[in-house]
């Protein structure tokens, strides 16, 4: 590795740099053993070697990582989220089955549950020897959580829950871990206490006995062969008024007294659910970082392969190298420069759920407003990151797809198994588009104690009585471009497309704007029109989110970009990022000229600029990519040799 190289891969692997390097050495290990090699398994066997190799990942102790330390944990919650990024590198289905279990499942029980469940559950789910579901998604209702329909009814003379699955509508279905290993599910069920719902808590229900047999009044299907990730044993679980004891709610923020009286430390229903959704934020984060990293071993891939392989005579004699010309540089380079931004924002946000987040382990919900407030920020980005970076991920690894030809459409060259196995991340963990509308509706509300409901009418009416605008996070990398910006003197030459301060105003005016006019249309909302006026905004409130999360990721790069004292290394990622900052531009050019933010000259230059950053960054491609360190047995594919 030269020096450059080195500087970069130090910078990108940041904080949590020793996890890093040990899930690399672990993923080596395993590749240089064939066990990624998957083309000729079967489903049963990709299964089978998948719970095996979730196994042996126990053994190392990683999973333990982001568990509270008295009860064998690691207690270091980035960590943990960084270690599932990095699995990303590899056989995808092993990164989706460890997230359900220790992500989603243990995840759960940890951060929903009291000591009773802790105490009980989490030293055998930290090994593995438990194996869990997490029974969110229904087949009538995915994305609206509040409107489950599995019912948990508390029946006060025998002090347990009837968990009952009431029509087809309301069978758990996409259920990681439901058609064959686990044993328990976390299922999510409407609480129906003295014939009053109290909206959607989890509970702790055994689907399976220890030799894996189905137990009385649960169903289990298989899902069947899914475009990617079948090494993860999807399936659909339905209960018929299954039997569990009063301890196996998970109370942390609602609990049933013996009796049969509901308690909770937060009145609102609706500030209650959210306050359950918003703890399991870490799964969101998780798949966005795990998208970023199969994003980079595309892209290492492709832009090997575009060094060596050569297309077509040029006139001094021998064959054009791909990466010599113009549009392939276009194809991959700005894709290359999206993903060290989607990084380093990434890189921000686990560094934010790790303050935020460290301590609630314990201890149970953020104890000021001021936290609570940070939370929802925290949530809101983690939404929109996970949006733009599995979107980024689906068109990058096409793009690096396309870029090998037929070599890149052979399954032996793990282009498309990287294709199949993301492709479900726009829609896991929250589908994409909805996604983004809670990222608008955070940046057009101020979070309060008694703002009960997130639903479209209830943030329109809101929306129309107090318009609050958009709050620029004071965040330590917005700092940074803010004094960039009043630190940098005015210019109007065309030049300016390369200037930091003039990029960075661009893209916040951008965003002010754009929530503005979203905002004036929104306050026409009244209570006969509220759903009408918002539906017919959504393709505004799309847009003011996107734009929202552009502007961050630009924040993240240049205050990472700040923190690199290698003179070399700051001069490759300053053009690196204006490379990111045009592509973008360009991308959205007619809102800019539309608006008058660009002129037709300059938004020319936009594109000029983008052409003259390709040329400049094709000799540096190769050690962009070798800077990610994704163990050389991962990047073995025929068409390199």
């Amino acid at each position: 590795m030269d020096t450059l190289t080195g500087v970069l891969t130090s910078l990108l692997d940041g904080r949590w740099a020793d996890t890093r390097r040990d899930v690399r050495e672990h993923l080596a290990n395993e590749a240089a053993r064939g066990a990624f090699d998957t083309e000729k398994l079967d489903v049963t066997q990709h299964r089978e070697r998948i719970t095996q190799q979730l196994r042996t990942l126990a053994g190392t102790g990683r999973p333990r990582l982001g568990f509270p330390a008295e009860y064998g944990g690691g207690g270091d919650i980035g960590a943990a989220v960084v270690s599932f990024e990095m699995l990303g590198f590899g056989d995808l289905s092993l990164m989706v089955k460890a997230g359900v279990q220790w992500g989603l499942f243990g995840g759960a029980v940890q951060l929903l549950g009291t000591r009773r469940h802790h105490e009980r559950y989490l030293p055998d789910i930290m090994a593995g020897s438990l194996l869990g579901c997490f029974a969110m998604t229904e087949v009538g209702h995915g994305s609206d959580v509040q409107s489950l329909r599995t019912t948990a009814t508390y029946d006060p003379a025998t002090a347990e829950f009837d968990v009952h699955t009431p029509d087809p509508s309301a069978v758990k279905t996409y259920i990681g871990g439901a058609a064959r290993d686990g044993r328990m599910a976390v299922v999510f069920a409407q609480l129906v206490v003295d014939g009053e719902s109290r909206g959607v808590h989890a509970l702790l229900v055994p689907v399976r006995d220890e030799r894996g047999a189905v137990l009385p009044g649960v169903t289990a299907e298989d899902c069947g062969v899914k475009a990617g990730l079948n090494g993860v044993d999807n399936g659909r679980l339905a209960f018929d008024h299954v039997r569990v004891p009063r301890a196996a709610l998970l109370n942390r923020y609602g609990d049933v007294t013996e009796d049969g009286t509901y308690t909770s430390p937060i009145d609102s229903d609706g500030r209650r659910f959210f306050t359950m959704l918003g703890t399991l934020v870490r799964g969101r984060i998780s798949v966005a970082g795990s998208a970023g990293s199969a994003t980079k071993r595309a892209l290492a891939i492709a832009v090997r392969y575009a060094e060596t392989r050569t297309q077509f005579d040029s006139p001094g004699g021998g064959e054009v190298t791909l990466l010599d010309y113009l549009a392939h540089q276009r194809r991959l380079l700005p894709a290359l420069a999206s993903t060290y931004a989607l990084h380093f924002a990434q890189e921000d946000l686990v560094a934010t759920l790790d303050e935020l987040q460290g301590g609630a382990a314990t201890v149970g919900a953020p104890a000021t407003e001021d936290d609570e407030v940070r939370q929802r920020e925290l949530e809101s980005l983690a939404a929109g990151l996970k949006a733009l970076t599995t979107w980024h991920a689906t068109s990058s690894i096409q793009a690096a797809r396309e870029s090998c030809g037929g070599a890149g459409y052979m399954a032996e060259n793990v282009l498309p198994s990287l294709k199949a196995d993301t492709d479900v991340f726009t829609t896991f963990e929250g589908d994409n588009t909805v996604l983004l509308q809670l990222v608008a509706k955070g940046l057009l509300t101020h979070y309060k104690h008694q703002f009960q409901d997130l639903s479209p009418l209830a943030t329109a009416r809101f929306a129309a009585e107090q318009f609050v605008g958009a709050m620029i996070e004071r965040t330590a990398a917005r700092k940074v471009v803010e004094r960039l910006i009043d630190a940098t003197p005015a210019r109007d030459d065309d030049e300016v497309v390369f200037d930091r301060a003039w990029q960075c105003k661009l893209f916040t005016d951008r965003e002010s704007h754009v929530l503005d006019g979203l905002a004036r249309r929104l306050r026409a909302a009244g209570r006969d029109n509220a759903f009408e006026v918002f539906n017919n905004a959504q393709d505004h409130v799309l847009r003011a989110a996107r734009v929202h999360v552009e502007r961050v990721v630009l924040d993240s790069f240049v205050a990472a970009i700040e923190r690199v004292e290698d003179a070399d290394a700051r001069t490759l990622l300053s053009r690196l990022c204006d490379l990111y900052v045009l592509s973008t531009v360009e991308a959205d050019r007619a809102w800019f000229l539309e608006h008058g933010r660009l002129t037709s000259p300059r938004a020319k230059a936009v594109v000029a600029g983008v052409n003259r950053l390709c040329r400049e960054l094709r000799p540096h491609a190769r050690t962009l990519v070798d800077a990610f360190a994704i163990p050389e047995p991962l990047l073995r594919a025929p068409m390199l040799e």
